[in-house]
């Protein structure tokens, strides 16, 4: 990374260039695209339209004032292609990736770079994502993804000896949430803000992710080229999840498939390659059983509303034999 290392300077005209990639996220856009608005620091919000329904992200860009630009007319070319392609049509100093399912708190965006300023370049910084209850989410904060730390999570091992440093969770939103600016490996990529310098001095996203875990890749990338990743506790961020409509299973496939890429990508010289093979197959045999408990599930649904119409059917058979009898 070559990216000067300074502190920057605080600013106050606008020059945040939000990007939003959005895949039939429903009407949470235009909410997401209004709460960016009202944050007096975007200088543009660039929507990068990977698909959705006829008429949405024109009323979303349409709805109020502000520089809304879309980016449209490519298909849908995954996260990480989106966010690159927003990020080379960006004009502003600073980069926002901003989820279409979240919403920024009035006066997020100046605190976000007011803490900034104070930091040494390149730095990388998150916000606190939060549900609608309020309560912090998983993702908000994490450690470093490794194999190891996969399978303490995905098998519970934590709670075998919590304070163990071998049974350390790979998400911290369980700890306590710090009261300041935190060093933090790596953060979701619900909301990133960084300097447009730095993050196209690390090369951006890897568009090898479709979908899941080019943000955790993303912040190991940038750590290693000497950047530093930073949780900021003082911006929660309310993050409704789940608003798109994509297939759930193909989402699954797509992060199982994330992850077993970023494992050989990042860890081949640390584990045995038979480990690390023992792995893809455990991730994939995840992935088979649900799939399968998906595939039984729509079943047993499509059964049930057969059964349903059969008898609404009968009834109405009946009925009208009995109407005709009576003639």
């Amino acid at each position: 990374m070559t990216a000067p290392h300074q502190q920057g300077a605080l600013h106050t005209a606008p020059c945040v260039t939000a990007v939003v990639v959005s895949y039939f996220t429903g009407p949470l856009l235009g909410r997401s695209v209004a709460s960016l608005r009202a944050q007096p620091e975007i200088a543009e919000i660039i929507i990068v339209d990977n698909g959705n329904l006829p008429g949405e992200v024109a009323a979303a860009a349409k709805d109020g004032g502000g520089a809304v630009r879309v980016l449209s007319g490519h298909g849908n070319i995954g996260f990480a292609a989106g966010c690159n392609l927003g990020a080379k049509a960006a004009t502003g100093e600073y980069l926002l990736f901003f989820n279409p399912d979240a919403v920024m708190p009035e006066g997020g965006l100046g605190r976000l770079l007011q803490d900034g300023a104070s930091l040494q370049r390149p730095w990388l910084m998150g916000a606190k994502l939060v549900g609608p209850d309020g309560v912090e989410q998983q993702g908000s904060r994490r450690r470093v993804l490794t194999p190891w730390r996969a399978f303490v999570e995905a098998a519970r091992l934590y709670r075998l000896a919590p304070n163990h440093p071998y049974f350390q969770r790979f998400n911290l939103h369980t700890d306590d949430c710090p009261a300041a600016l935190t060093e933090t490996p790596t953060l979701s990529g619900a909301v990133m803000f960084l300097p447009r310098g730095d993050y196209e001095a690390v090369g951006g996203m890897d568009e090898r992710y479709f979908l899941h875990l080019e943000d955790v890749d993303f912040c190991l990338r940038f750590a290693k080229a000497g950047g530093r990743v930073w949780f900021n506790p003082h911006v929660a961020v309310t993050h409704y999840k789940s608003s798109s409509r994509a297939n759930p299973v193909k989402i699954e496939a797509r992060k199982t498939a994330g992850i077993i890429r970023y494992f050989h990508t990042h860890f081949e010289d640390s584990y045995p390659k038979p480990f690390l093979w023992l792995v893809d197959g455990a991730l994939w045999a995840i992935f088979g059983v649900l799939f399968v408990k998906r595939a039984l599930a729509k079943a047993l649904r499509m059964a049930r509303f057969a059964m349903k119409a059969g008898r609404r059917g009968l009834a109405r058979a009946a009925a009208l034999g009995r109407r005709r009898s009576q003639r």
